[in-house]
């Protein structure tokens, strides 16, 4: 498994980032398709762009609280 996938979701996880966002990350991250439509969130497709983009730096946004 690749290093930064699994530091990134640990790293999600201890922040207590949004669970919709983690999974749209992983998605995304994967390259997996999206959710049905009737499915979507407005954190799940947030975080589906971050993980396709590979990127870390939106995390904070997606905590809750």
């Amino acid at each position: 498994m690749n290093q930064f996938y699994y530091d990134a979701v640990t790293k999600m996880e201890q922040m207590g980032v949004d669970d919709e966002y983690i999974q749209g990350w992983q998605c995304g991250f994967l390259q997996n398709p999206k959710r049905e439509e009737q499915r979507l969130t407005e954190a799940y497709e947030a975080g589906y762009s971050d993980g396709e983009e590979k990127s870390a730096e939106n995390f904070g946004n997606w905590v809750t609280a």
